[in-house]
């Protein structure tokens, strides 16, 4: 095995689109990080359809977070912060009703316990995986200082040994090992439109997808599945082996 870097962030989203959160440490599941996704938007107005920021692009200005303690039979409840600051609680309407006023879309919500969570988390793999070194050279293509991770929702920022950027995209097949969890990359991470969005202001800046287009054929970071659960922390040393 070689040593290639360490966990520099930790990130989860609560609730699919809203804005979410950075931890120190956490749960990894066979359908990815614990809590990822668990809470969901329906968009009432297309059957079977979850509200994202693609339909909605001011979502990602709405905050969720976990507040209490974990446990593996439910999750712990769910702060949503508004953009203007308000605090509530998941099952509140009031931010419910203004979410649905300002989406002009009539909404229902729907939650997951921590057995019942799809494969991916309502994603298309258990866990995206971005490093830090192609975070900065995407960010000098765009000519930012450097662009926000949650803009592409990963759930592990690595700090790499190797600075060169696009380093995960090599690792395609392979098996990395973070703290107690080993995990198998299993192809790139195809963007969409939602990279365009700015995690802060939910202002669009569509050069951000141009540049990944042109320079790195539409694909950003990538997918992983869950090998051994565990739990990961920052700081976490990553080791890379050959699939087994």
């Amino acid at each position: 095995m070689q040593l290639i870097g360490h966990v520099g962030k930790i990130l989860r989203y609560p609730v699919k689109s809203l804005g979410g959160e950075s931890v120190s440490s956490a749960r990894v599941m066979y359908y990815g990080m614990y809590g990822d996704r668990s809470h969901t938007i329906l968009d009432e107005s297309r059957q079977g359809k979850y509200l994202t920021i693609t339909q909605f692009q001011e979502m990602v200005k709405y905050k969720a977070r976990f507040i209490g303690e974990e446990s593996a039979d439910r999750y712990p409840a769910v702060e949503i912060i508004t953009p203007d600051g308000k605090v509530f609680v998941w099952e509140d309407e009031e931010w419910r009703k203004e979410l649905e006023s300002k989406s002009k879309r009539r909404l229902s919500y729907k939650q997951y316990s921590p057995a019942h969570v799809p494969i991916g988390a309502i994603e298309e793999e258990p866990l995206l995986v971005v490093s830090d070194a192609s975070l900065k050279s995407l960010s000098e293509m765009t000519g930012k200082q450097l662009i926000d991770e949650q803009r592409f929702r990963p759930n592990i920022l690595l700090d790499l040994i190797d600075k060169t950027p696009f380093l995960e995209e090599e690792w395609v097949t392979k098996h990395l090992t973070i703290g107690e969890v080993e995990i198998q990359v299993d192809r790139f991470c195809e963007r969409c439109m939602i990279i365009t969005v700015d995690p802060q202001t939910g202002e669009r800046d569509a050069n951000v997808h141009k540049q990944v287009i042109r320079h790195r054929k539409n694909n950003f970071g990538v997918y992983a599945s869950v090998i051994k659960t565990g739990s990961i922390h920052i700081g976490d040393e990553v080791w890379i082996k050959e699939k087994v």
